[in-house]
């Protein structure tokens, strides 16, 4: 009687453990969640910049967030690292943090588009960097046949690559850092307000200067000039005088 009961109290405690392990599995399974922007990202291996600005901004975690509570999903422009070093020195660090995250915000759609949608889609697109209509931060997209082109205002990029593709998220490679209107465009500075030209008055010319010696000349050589014609006329006279 011993044994057959040991014998069954081990298979139950074998099926115990089964279905305390099992139990355990599923809601790691469950815990999946929506994708994440660095870990995708970090797969990619070649958006170490990009990450790297993302996580100064904080902007990795704000798409994280919206990816948990928004239905509509988001569209990621990844810049490589490449993309980065092509800038000019400076160009990233000249930046304000405010300006920074507007940077991030033009790479990223408030709603998920496949390649297909892009080829249909209305220009300017909207970013999450602020409004495309009053030439803030336009985005426009051409394609040519499945190559899809983004253009600022300021460059051009080309989508080179589909970096991930999920039921809220797209994320796709592109080969430049698109730079924005707002931020990058040479803007003519506006010209200065015209002011009416003012009299300048004239220096009154100090007495005994060149103008008073000028003055002073010209009359002692009248003075000479009358005295010699009263002095010929006199010379004249006399020797008219003297033949009579």
């Amino acid at each position: 009687m011993t044994k057959p009961f040991c014998f069954m109290f081990f298979l139950l405690l074998v099926s115990l453990l089964h279905c305390i392990k099992t139990s355990a599995q599923v809601p790691a399974a469950a815990l999946s969640g929506p994708p994440n922007i660095t870990a995708i990202l970090e797969k990619g291996g070649q958006f170490t910049s990009f990450i790297r600005l993302l996580e100064n901004t904080q902007q990795d975690d704000q798409i994280n967030t919206q990816l948990n509570n928004s239905n509509q999903g988001l569209t990621v422009f990844a810049p490589t690292d490449n993309a980065f070093a092509n800038l000019k020195s400076g160009t990233i660090n000249s930046l304000s943090d405010q300006q920074k995250v507007q940077l991030v915000q033009f790479h990223i759609l408030p709603t998920s588009m496949s390649t297909s949608q892009f080829q249909t889609a209305s220009n300017p697109l909207r970013t999450q960097a602020g409004n495309s209509n009053d030439g803030e931060f336009p985005l426009n997209v051409t394609t040519s046949g499945n190559q899809v082109n983004l253009t600022t205002g300021v460059n051009e990029a080309t989508v080179a690559n589909t970096v991930f593709s999920g039921s809220n998220l797209a994320v796709y490679q592109v080969d430049q850092v698109l730079l924005p209107l707002d931020l990058f465009g040479s803007q003519a500075p506006a010209p200065a307000p015209s002011t009416p030209e003012k009299d300048v008055p004239v220096a009154a010319t100090p007495k005994g200067s060149s103008t008073d010696a000028s003055v002073d000349t010209s009359r002692a050589l009248s003075l000479n000039h009358l005295a010699l014609t009263m002095a010929s006329s006199a010379i004249s006279a006399f020797a008219a005088v003297s033949l009579l």
